[in-house]
């Protein structure tokens, strides 16, 4: 077809994630209306469908999915381009597009920020929080650049470097502050409290309490950390949060916090990025700048 246009492109790219005209429309900082005439124009160019619309959503026709892997392939090659003049550059500068995990955001990111912005200025940093399966994906696809999450992840194409390891403490309601700290089996003993599926850092709390796959437990999930250690305070359970949680969430609630015995439950806290992308020599710097950070943080 003639006259393709890139914006074309990642206005096709953003419509085929979100699978809504308004949200993709946010996405691409232009109206609705306007969307959707890029998007007719490109159907109308080809000559075939890419989107079956519905009232409330749109997916993809048969071609559009294959055209969707063709067109994120040359968008990728395209923010490549891009990257690989920055990367000629000294220094941190421009677009990085970080991701980071709920469990690590809300504790390091205020440091790293702060860090960047008095060391870099010219860096113009984009932050994305989500749990890792999403950066995951969003990684292979380059939407992001870079993600801050726990290891090992053994994700063919990415890149790991680990930085710093951080133990697992334990939450109690305070009233049990003059207990001793339970074994990893005394736990399975215990209401434990731990984060709804898809974190990464439930995976870890079951992992040291020795769950079987599939056991069942008799607990209740939270969404955040902070919903976590507040249902402690409550007096309905306990629970697990990295070392780093602990100044930020336990200052307002009736807690306490145990420390295991060896071997400690330990998380490592490390980044990744494709094998491929250009910037991986500024990404190293920005790992470094993260481990200060974390190194740095209150215990």
């Amino acid at each position: 077809m003639k006259n393709l246009t890139l914006k074309q492109l990642r206005y096709f790219e953003a419509l085929s994630r979100h699978g809504h005209f308004g949200r993709a429309a946010e996405v691409c900082s232009i109206s609705q209306p306007a969307l959707s005439v890029q998007i007719k124009e490109l159907e109308q160019g080809l000559g075939t469908p890419l989107f079956e619309r519905g009232p409330r959503h749109v997916r993809l026709t048969a071609f559009g999915e294959d055209w969707a892997l063709r067109v994120r392939e040359i968008l990728r090659a395209v923010d490549d381009l891009g990257d690989m003049a920055r990367a000629a550059q000294d220094g941190l500068s421009g677009r990085l597009r970080l991701g980071v995990i709920p469990t690590i955001a809300p504790y390091l990111l205020p440091g790293l920020i702060a860090h960047l912005d008095r060391t870099h200025a010219e860096l113009d940093l984009h932050v994305r929080e989500t749990m890792t399966p999403r950066l995951i994906e969003e990684l292979a696809r380059g939407q992001i650049d870079a993600a801050i999450v726990a290891l090992p992840l053994n994700e063919p194409g990415f890149e790991e470097v680990p930085l710093f390891d951080e133990p697992l403490m334990l939450v109690r309601p305070e009233t049990e502050k003059d207990r001793p700290v339970p074994t990893p089996e005394g736990l399975r003993d215990l209401r434990l409290l731990l984060l709804e599926e898809g974190h990464c850092f439930r995976d870890q709390a079951l992992s040291f309490c020795q769950f079987g796959a599939g056991a069942t437990r008799d607990g209740l999930d939270g969404t955040s950390l902070s919903t976590l250690v507040q249902m402690v305070g409550s007096g309905i359970g306990v629970t697990l949060i990295p070392q780093m949680a602990v100044p930020v969430e336990t200052r307002s609630a009736p807690v306490c916090v145990g420390q295991f015995a060896e071997p400690q439950p330990r998380r490592t806290v490390g980044m990744i990025w494709r094998k491929t992308n250009p910037l991986r020599g500024q990404l190293r710097q920005v790992a470094d700048i993260v481990l200060e950070v974390g190194r740095s943080l209150p215990r």
